[in-house]
């Protein structure tokens, strides 16, 4: 199993391009289940998610012609309308294919899901939305099994903020007869990507970006060619760890306006930040000054960023506190960076990091996407040698981070 080996103490230095983002690929992918025509994507990400991903609609009958970072898909002979356990268990984001399914073919058999060992996340929205537009469905021996002659709009007010729950609501509402509207829905720039491509499609949709999200549907989509949007996440990373190693980076084929909300934090704790077109620059402060911050839904402080804003203020000056209001499961990074010597004290969903001077290296173990990244992090600001066990995590989020953190600088390897 792969490890990832990292001498600290070197500050990142120079220029890397931001990959696709994952978290808009994935339901993009799913989107041409809707369409006997091919849909090309481009700036697609090299992960183990998306590989994944396209594994799955493979086997359902999808046709997949890969190039670079590009690949066309033709679901014109869908024959298979079933995602199994196998496949399904290692990435929650196989619930994205249930919605297209209904709508298009008629019919879905979709495991339950797996995936990041992080909390619960019900797929109860995506069950009660697909019922609302008259599904069929009962779930049996681990299988969700939704039936329809066509799907009907209709108006859906989730009772949580779901990102993938909103997104294969929108998905399912395309080919729906009438209009759906759901309330309380995501405002994701990921769940704005998807609408953008699903409009080149052909679809109509109004609202993606609000909480109310408008679909009205039409009799069948047509194929398109979409670029995906730049990863707001590994962006997010990658700034992070320019700041704790007291580093000056720029980060191209990316976009500042999905990253307000980690900007402000970043510049909160010292960082100079431009912004330019298509382009982030960050130079750090000789030491970082803490910042506490509360995960919300977007447009607030991403989940997926929390853990490495842990790492950053392990050895900033002050005292943080974090709040984690998503997953209630989402601390188990706080354990590993204690090895390497960070002052950390977990309160039910409250974390309590105290800088320090210094962290040591120190064997640790990733236990989830986003856990790793701050793992890494940590290690590329600790003195001596840090290493990273578990690295699968890390490849199904980041397109080969050994060879860009090198690119920047950094002392690090992949070792077996």
């Amino acid at each position: 199993m792969d490890k990832l080996l990292i001498e600290g103490g070197a500050p990142l230095r120079g220029e890397i391009a931001i990959s696709g983002a994952k978290n808009a690929a994935l339901p993009i992918l799913c989107a041409a289940l809707l369409s006997s025509e091919p849909l090309s994507l481009s700036n697609l990400p090299q992960l183990n998610d998306i590989s994944t991903m396209l594994r799955l609609i493979g086997q359902m009958g999808v046709s997949i012609a890969r190039d670079g970072d590009g690949v066309t898909l033709d679901a014109a002979q869908l024959s298979n309308p079933l995602a199994p356990y196998e496949m399904v268990k290692t990435m929650r984001a196989s619930i994205l294919v249930l919605g297209p399914l209904v709508a298009r073919h008629g019919e879905a058999r979709v495991s339950l899901p797996g995936g990041c060992a992080i909390g619960a996340r019900p797929v109860d929205q995506h069950i009660k939305g697909l019922a609302a537009m008259g599904a069929e469905i009962h779930v049996e021996h681990g299988y969700i099994h939704a039936k329809a002659k066509r799907l009907k709009g209709a108006r859906i007010c989730t009772d949580m903020v779901t990102v993938t729950g909103t997104e294969n609501l929108m998905l399912a509402a395309c080919l729906a007869e009438g209009e759906t509207i759901i309330e309380n829905a995501a405002r994701e720039p990921e769940v704005v990507d998807l609408a953008n491509c699903l409009s080149a499609m052909g679809a109509r949709i109004s609202g993606a970006g609000s909480d109310t999200v408008r679909i009205e549907g039409v009799e069948s989509l047509s194929g398109a060619a979409y670029r995906i949007m730049p990863d707001r996440i590994e962006t997010g990373t990658y700034l992070c760890a320019a700041a704790a190693t007291g580093g000056e980076v720029r980060l191209t084929r990316t976009q500042a306006g999905s990253l307000d909300a980690i900007i402000d934090k970043l510049l909160e704790a010292g960082c100079d930040i431009q912004g330019e077109s298509g382009a982030i620059s960050l130079k750090a402060p000789p030491r970082l000054k803490s910042v506490s911050l509360r995960t919300a839904p977007y447009p607030a402080f991403p989940t997926d960023m929390q853990a490495q804003f842990m790492a950053i203020n392990a050895i900033a000056d002050g005292v943080a506190t974090i709040r984690e209001t998503i997953f209630e499961n989402r601390f188990m990074h706080a354990v590993e960076l204690m090895r390497l010597g960070a002052d950390i004290q977990i309160d039910g969903s409250n974390a309590t990091v105290r800088g320090v001077a210094q962290l040591e290296g120190a064997h640790v173990m990733a236990t989830d996407l986003r856990a790793s990244a701050s793992l890494v992090i940590a290690g590329l600001a600790a003195q001596g040698e840090t290493l990273v066990h578990r690295i699968y995590h890390l490849d199904r989020g980041y397109e080969r981070i050994e060879e860009k953190l090198s690119a920047l600088g950094a002392r690090v390897r992949r070792v077996n």
